[in-house]
């Protein structure tokens, strides 16, 4: 079982997710140049890949697909709204788009995808769980809130990726405008590095190995920053787990080997 991040921030946002005898990308916010360079540090093809889930069709997750789709027909799954409206902005991408509903599993080969809600300021947007025989992983960034479904989806999981955006200091005196501002600290805008820290340590209690936090503003927050906020928290709650940080360009992979009986 293995996470490779790709990319992760407002520049672009892509992931790799291998399990179950399953490839399955997260997103694709990265040209098909950058995406072909690093599945090949993988062993791998964009024809290699069984599937793209797409959380959310914001630029930054979606720009390097119409080329993908072009060059490398693909699977495309994403929430029924997600998937209509990449119906309309990507022509060709139509005959492979299949909805999926959140809460509504998924087979594919040896994995179980199932999609869930997260609070972002676009209908539709989504998390991804996916379970198979070694284990479960999740991916949950663009969300301004974690919810009880949140929460609920990512149980149990041994590894994920989670959002660390911002440190609400360093947003609140930058220069962004305050409109933006205001969009990004709402509860439908991107999690603070204390947010964060809350859903690390919920995961941790639930059994989480390894975490990689994500979606790190370049302006408003560093790697740094984060690792402490949620390193701190974990540590006053008495659990631990290996934390990582997702640079705006990776790779960044994390591996986890499946413990046979003795």
């Amino acid at each position: 079982m293995r996470i490779t991040v790709f990319a992760s921030g407002s520049t672009g946002n892509c992931a790799l997710a291998s399990l179950g005898g399953a490839k399955i990308l997260i997103d694709d916010g990265i040209s098909l140049r950058r995406l072909k360079g690093f599945l090949a540090q993988e062993g791998l093809t964009p024809d290699g890949l069984d599937a793209v889930f797409i959380t959310h069709e914001h630029r930054d997750h979606i720009s390097g697909l119409p080329m993908l789709v072009k060059y490398h027909g693909v699977r495309i799954l994403a929430n029924r709204p997600v998937a209509s409206r990449l119906d309309g902005m990507i022509p060709q991408a139509g005959e492979y788009i299949e909805p999926v509903q959140p809460g509504e599993s998924v087979k594919l080969g040896g994995v179980t995808l199932t999609p869930f809600p997260t609070m972002h300021d676009t209908p539709g947007s989504c998390g991804l769980r996916l379970d198979s025989a070694e284990g479960a992983m999740g991916f949950c960034t663009d969300l301004g809130a974690v919810t009880d479904e949140v929460k609920s989806a990512l149980a149990g999981v041994k590894v994920a990726l989670i959002e660390a955006n911002h440190d609400v200091d360093m947003l609140c005196d930058g220069p962004y405008p305050a409109m933006l501002k205001r969009r990004i600290l709402s509860e439908h805008g991107h999690l603070s590095n204390e947010e964060c820290a809350k859903l690390a340590v919920f995961l941790a209690q639930e059994g989480a190995q390894t975490l990689i936090l994500g979606h790190i503003s370049r302006e408003n927050n560093t790697p740094g920053r984060a690792l402490n906020v949620v390193g701190d928290a974990l540590s006053r709650a008495g659990v631990s787990t290996e934390l990582l940080a997702a640079p705006p360009l990776g790779p960044v992979s994390v591996e986890e080997l499946v413990q046979c009986p003795a």
